[in-house]
């Protein structure tokens, strides 16, 4: 492969195309080309169905029978953003399913209290103070955790920042610390831990996504494109996984919550919105719950509230004029600009 570091010095090839009037020359091979096209595609066609059938036996088998849960009794899991809110929640329910817990985080001060609550659980635990939208800083971490509490086999990628700060708002590295700690993090993560389970054969990778990577608001749109490339990264990942034949020892789940109850900032901005009444709005324990009963039964996508699952898809697929007829009749507002400070340092909720 061409090094990227390359880009625009190496010459352009242009593809070789036929030569022209040849199509011409030549009708019955072009005839013939389309003829062997569509038995092609029909060929698939028929092939897809007849391999659909035991899937959908499976499917309709698993309606029947309970679940089959498994045991994370032992393992190591690390949790990225786990010093507070929902990384801290997940932390004491994965130490009270029996993992030990990495907590990482840059808030060494409540890390360490999370760290000493989880300990009280009967299990280990240890604080990594590490900046993970950094490829050397999650390099020197997988060192670091790999000594002290062995190999990562339960992998949740939950920091992030939430920033009320459009495209001209903020200062450009505001909007670079965004893509980088809600979407770089996750590639380098998912970089330097997969090998370990692979080698291991075991593994689950949880990414915290959103609810806005289906229904895009204004006024986040760097956290909006941030939170649409987990999904797609946790989508192309999965599907690699599967073409590996890796699915079946390594899993995914991919979580897209609505407003979380964490920091006190956020729920004032929701409130100053008009909308804390007119959406979703879930305890933090509660989420952590679910995402660990998510891991138990291997359950790739999840969407918390259940319930906002379907009309996300809906959503998606309604023509522009409809979907924001829709979010102007149920939401009533529209989020205002409340980052009139461009030089701010922090305009994050994390």
């Amino acid at each position: 492969m061409q090094s990227l570091d390359r880009i625009g010095q190496a010459p352009y090839v242009k593809a070789v195309t036929s030569r022209k009037g040849q199509t011409h020359d030549r009708p019955s091979a072009s005839h013939w080309n389309t003829v062997k096209l569509i038995g092609n595609i029909l060929l698939d066609i028929s092939t897809f169905f007849v391999l659909l059938i035991p899937i959908l036996a499976d499917a309709i088998g698993r309606l029947f029978r309970k679940a089959e849960k498994k045991s994370i009794v032992g393992q190591t899991a690390l949790v990225t953003g786990g010093a507070n809110g929902l990384g801290r929640d997940l932390c004491l329910q994965l130490a009270s399913a029996g993992c030990h817990v990495a907590v990482v985080d840059l808030d060494e001060s409540n890390g360490k209290q999370t760290t000493a609550d989880i300990r009280r659980l009967g299990v280990k635990a240890h604080f990594f103070k590490a900046d993970v939208s950094s490829y050397e800083a999650v390099v020197a971490l997988r060192t670091a955790v790999s000594q002290k509490l062995g190999p990562v086999d339960i992998l949740i990628n939950n920091a992030g920042v939430l920033p009320l700060m459009s495209l001209r708002e903020g200062t450009p590295n505001d909007l670079r610390k965004v893509i980088e700690i809600n979407l770089l993090s996750h590639l380098w993560m998912l970089r330097t831990f997969l090998n370990d389970m692979i080698e291991r054969k075991r593994g689950h990778i949880v990414a915290i996504a959103s609810i806005t990577s289906y229904l895009p608001a204004e006024r986040i749109i760097a956290y909006v494109a941030s939170k649409y490339g987990v999904r797609g990264l946790m989508g192309s990942f999965a599907s690699e996984l599967h073409a590996e034949g890796l699915d079946d020892v390594i899993k995914t789940t991919t979580v897209y919550p609505c407003f979380i109850k964490t920091r006190h900032e956020l729920m004032e901005a929701l409130s100053q919105m008009r909308i804390k009444h007119r959406v979703p709005i879930m305890e933090s324990h509660t989420v952590a719950r679910a995402i660990v009963g998510a891991i138990l039964y291997n359950k790739s996508i999840v969407f918390l509230p259940k319930v906002i699952g379907p009309f996300a898809w809906i959503y998606e697929n309604l023509p522009s004029p409809v979907a924001h007829l829709a979010k102007r009749c149920f939401l009533r507002t529209s989020i205002p600009n409340v980052m009139v400070d461009t030089k701010r340092d922090e305009p994050a909720f994390r």
